[in-house]
């Protein structure tokens, strides 16, 4: 059964980091491109960012660059998203998602949709 869980999530003060992880099950991220998500409170969910599955080509929103890393551990079957600086602005559920096809253009690694999804965990950025 395809799973993947996300932890890490939880309370920081706005500059502090967290680093959150999501472990699959089912299948192996190896071959798949994977991604952050993230939706705040009344808005749409948007994409955080993603990794290829072959050249390690990665994406990153405006509003994280220099601050958010994405990286994988293929011998975990784990992905990671270490948060850095974190703003208000920042809180969201934050969820991780794969899918298996190829997708060479990094802008379009996020959005050209993801088949497996995670349940979420929440990140609150406050004083």
């Amino acid at each position: 059964q395809v799973q993947l869980v996300e932890s890490g999530g939880g309370l920081v003060q706005p500059g502090g980091s967290l680093r959150l992880s999501c472990a699959a099950s089912g299948f192996t991220l190896d071959y798949y491109r994977i991604g952050w998500f993230r939706q705040a409170p009344g808005k749409e969910r948007e994409g955080v960012s993603c990794i290829s599955s072959f050249d390690g080509d990665t994406y990153y929103r405006d509003s994280v660059k220099g601050r958010f890393t994405i990286s994988r551990d293929n011998a975990k079957n784990t992905v990671y998203l270490q948060m850095n600086s974190l703003k208000p602005e920042d809180t969201a559920i934050y969820y991780c998602a794969a899918d298996p096809r190829i997708q060479t253009n990094p802008e379009r690694l996020c959005s050209y949709g993801m088949s497996y999804w995670g349940k979420g965990t929440l990140v609150t950025v406050s004083s």
